[in-house]
């Protein structure tokens, strides 16, 4: 079984097939979602899609891009919003330097704060960078010396520099379907470096999807095409790298409740 570790289900492209979308994944193989939080405020819409599916988990936190929308959540909102059972991360947050669409300040104000609900909650911190990998780099090796925390780097497209500082640190590394890409072959001699004790694959959907769906909409299902590369890269079987990603993620979302017995077989 494969786990989605990072998709968009509140994006209103897949409201009118939410239902079929899951469905498919679980077709595919793809057994546990976990939908992300672009924006605190929306936070009603990720807990009403969690507790629709009984595979489906969600997460609470600010995007970089929405940071000067919402500077003021604390880390105290963030670690009560995220006692809800279903809620079982922090994020996703981090800087984007690529869009700038938030002042940099705010940014990495926001995004320790969510490292400081992280900490605080020990749920993981999602954490998006793109383009800001020195700061992204720095505010983690400073924020894990004030205490330690959980943290993957989602969908990873960075430097191999801030992918071994964040093996060096604990952290996983996730990769999407960018790994497929033709022009990826940089991407896919990181990933061959990365332990496999550290790797999760996701969709990002609605974003990003792996060849052969390149240019279409992303659905969590598609996360099999990442998966099968990934197993490439790192020369093991789908099998066991299905096995390695899903156990990480559960290592990780410590949370979210161990697979049953249906879901094991």
């Amino acid at each position: 079984m494969l786990i989605d570790s990072h998709c968009h289900l509140d994006f209103p492209e897949f409201a009118p097939e939410r239902d079929a979308i899951v469905a498919r994944a679980k077709a595919a193989g793809v057994g546990r979602l976990i939908t992300i939080s672009t924006h605190v405020t929306r936070y009603d819409s990720y807990r009403e899609i969690a507790e629709a599916y009984d595979n489906v988990w969600f997460t609470v936190g600010t995007h970089p891009h929405q940071s000067h929308e919402e500077p003021e959540v604390s880390a105290e909102r963030l670690i009560e919003l995220a006692a809800h059972p279903r809620c079982i991360g922090i994020g996703e947050a981090g800087l984007d330097y690529h869009y700038d669409r938030s002042p940099r300040d705010v940014a990495q104000r926001v995004f320790r704060t969510h490292i400081e609900a992280a900490r605080f909650t020990g749920l993981p911190l999602i954490i998006h960078a793109r383009d800001a990998d020195e700061d992204v780099a720095a505010i983690l090796r400073a924020e894990m010396g004030k205490g330690a925390f959980k943290a993957l780097l989602h969908c990873f497209t960075a430097s191999r520099a801030l992918a071994q500082t964040g093996v060096e640190l604990g952290l996983c590394v996730s990769f999407s379907g960018v790994l497929t890409f033709k022009n990826s072959e940089s991407l896919r001699e990181i990933a061959r470096d990365v332990p496999l004790d550290h790797l999760l694959v996701e969709t990002d959907a609605p974003f990003l999807a792996p060849v052969p769906y390149r240019g279409k909409r992303n659905e969590p299902s598609f996360v099999a095409e990442t998966a099968a590369v990934l197993a490439q890269v790192k020369g093991v079987s789908t099998a066991e790298l299905a096995r390695a990603t899903t156990q990480n993620v559960l290592r990780l979302f410590s949370k979210m409740p161990p697979l049953s017995e249906a879901e094991a077989a």
